[in-house]
């Protein structure tokens, strides 16, 4: 297997730049970097400089065209998808995933979903990775087909699911109607337990998962950042850096201090809904 085969994106923007550090700080504690990828931390117009990364950038724009922007600057043909608020807790596995890749490489999977989530409906196959059954899900029944949580994707397939000028909701929302109508084969394992969430597939017992957090909502920092920052207190050489990050918290400041973004979609069906109304 060549290393440039698959890149580790982690799509960031810039407003989110308050959580470089910390996406770092845990992501190297938890993460082993001789596992084959090249490693890219991926900015709108701001410099990042991230131990193990590269720092790509996608330029202004709606969440879809700059995804899309950057995906024109690999050369790799499958990502491993993160973002910068996923926080690592639990160490991962290089040999889960070395056997991912080479099953992901060997049988040209399009999409292998890594996060656990009851709104998916799965069914086994013979395929197991270190006890992890390589499920299939069910198109119909699951939702979220689209989504922006740990992914393996074939490159090109993701791009084709990146239309112009949609923001994130709007993606994973019309996305996942796509997804549905183009009925895809999409494997899923329960490695990454998303926010403590339990395992969906038929798995064998006793499995060793690792674990990440989404400590962000809405630009703020949620109620799973608490633990981190409790850790991060114990990082002198970031003293001043968990200081601004435990005020916010307590304080429900956004990252860059500016105003909440707006989930454009829902306001446009409230729009819509007074409108019929009248």
């Amino acid at each position: 297997m060549k290393k440039n085969n698959i890149a580790l994106i982690v799509h960031a923007c810039d407003r989110y730049e308050l959580l470089f550090k910390g996406f770092e700080y845990f992501f190297s504690k938890n993460w082993d970097f001789d596992i084959p990828v090249n490693y890219y931390f991926a900015t709108e117009e701001i410099s990042a400089d991230l131990a193990n990364f590269k720092n790509i950038k996608s330029g202004k724009g709606e969440w879809s065209n700059r995804l899309s922007n950057l995906f024109d600057q690999l050369d790799e043909e499958y990502v491993l998808y993160f973002q910068e608020d996923m926080w690592l807790n639990k160490p991962v596995d290089p040999e889960f995933f070395a056997e991912l890749f080479k099953l992901t490489l060997a049988n040209s999977w399009k999409l292998v979903k890594l996060n656990s989530s009851a709104v998916f409906k799965t069914s086994s196959t013979d395929l197991s990775i270190k006890g992890f059954n390589v499920s299939r899900l069910d198109n119909k029944e699951s939702n979220f087909l689209m989504s922006h949580q740990v992914s393996l994707w074939n490159k090109a397939f993701f791009k084709a699911q990146l239309k112009p000028g949609e923001h994130p909701w709007r993606n994973e929302r019309k996305g996942t109607k796509r997804l549905k109508k183009l009925n895809p084969e999409i494997f899923h394992l329960d490695y990454f337990a998303e926010n403590g969430n339990s395992p969906v597939n038929n798995n064998a017992p006793d499995l060793v998962r690792s674990e990440y957090q989404s400590i962000s909502m809405n630009a703020t920092l949620n109620h799973n950042a608490a633990p981190f920052l409790e850790e991060l207190k114990s990082a002198p050489h970031l003293k001043t850096y968990t200081e601004k990050l435990v005020y916010n918290f307590n304080n429900g400041i956004t990252h860059d201090g500016r105003p909440k973004p707006l989930k454009k979609d829902l306001f446009k069906r409230i729009k819509d809904w007074v409108k019929g109304k009248k």
